[in-house]
């Protein structure tokens, strides 16, 4: 595998518990962070590319970012939850990009105690509300990042180490999505992350590996498993995702800055990877 991994940056978001009655119902759901559910009772769905999944108590879950999924619940139902942003700093890649974690592993007692303390040092992070829409939103996003680090430096540090021991429960199951020791390979991903507001051509990545574009492009859906150019519209738009939380633009803006001159066709890309439109998705941040 690519000797990109490092020690992951978490940053916790939200940190909590919730007792539900019936009303833990939301659609296409979709953040730029990453949920860990523990379920303490009752039963729930997620429903994940038209796929169902139950939540039962006694087990660990995890939601990977920019993952559009929508939340079903007919009865009782409680689980502590994590909201975590994955920062980037001194990293090629996210985890998520070079993993595919199970959606769910069994519990252990440990669990609990671990995520108990999590919020009981982590109290300014219980949620207000449990639907997304109320929580999951540029300013809520921006001010628990800004706060993080600004209390007391040991449960900082001990917040941090919760954090990896909860997400390290999942590795052991988890499968590496991508296999390349091929430099150029390698030097091309390097290139699409450094470049992505450019219009990046297949040309261009051919050119980086020294290769004609047919051979590239064998070469590059073999070693991935996608071709380069739905590579790189992947890439983009998860960019345009971070970007309509992060930052004040329009999605015409947005659309620009990933050097997008037809918005329209824009709108089209980003709604084919996350299942609505970049409008409809801002409208819920």
């Amino acid at each position: 595998m690519e000797k990109e991994l490092a020690f992951p940056q978490f940053v916790p978001l939200h940190i909590g518990y919730w007792e539900h009655h019936a009303d833990w119902n939301f659609d296409n759901i979709n953040s730029p962070f990453f949920r860990i559910y523990l379920v303490v009772n009752g039963e729930a769905r997620v429903i994940i590319n038209h796929y169902e999944q139950a939540l039962t108590s006694g087990h660990l879950y995890i939601i990977p970012p920019f993952t559009t999924h929508t939340d079903r619940c007919e009865g009782d139902f409680s689980l502590y939850y994590i909201h975590v942003f994955e920062t980037m700093e001194d990293r090629r890649y996210s985890l998520f990009e070079h993993f595919s974690f199970p959606f769910e592993i069994e519990s252990t007692p440990l669990d609990r105690v671990l995520i108990e303390r999590l919020i009981e040092i982590n109290k300014g992070r219980k949620l207000q509300y449990s639907d997304p829409k109320k929580y999951d939103n540029q300013a809520m996003l921006i001010q628990m990042i800004s706060q993080n680090g600004l209390g007391d430096y040991s449960e900082f540090i001990e917040t941090r180490g919760i954090l990896l021991q909860l997400f390290s429960r999942f590795l052991p199951y988890a499968k590496v999505l991508v296999q390349t020791s091929d430099t150029g390979i390698i030097n091309v991903k390097k290139y699409v992350r450094e470049h992505i507001c450019e219009n990046i051509t297949v040309k261009t990545l051919a050119d980086i590996c020294c290769l004609s574009e047919d051979h590239f492009i064998r070469l590059f859906k073999k070693e991935i498993g996608s071709t380069p150019l739905e590579y790189i519209q992947q890439k983009k738009v998860e960019k345009a995702q971070t970007m309509l939380v992060f930052d004040n633009l329009s999605v015409k803006d947005v659309a620009y800055t990933l050097s997008y001159t037809n918005q329209s066709y824009f709108i089209r890309l980003f709604k084919k990877f996350t299942g609505s439109t970049p409008g409809e998705y801002k409208s819920t941040i």
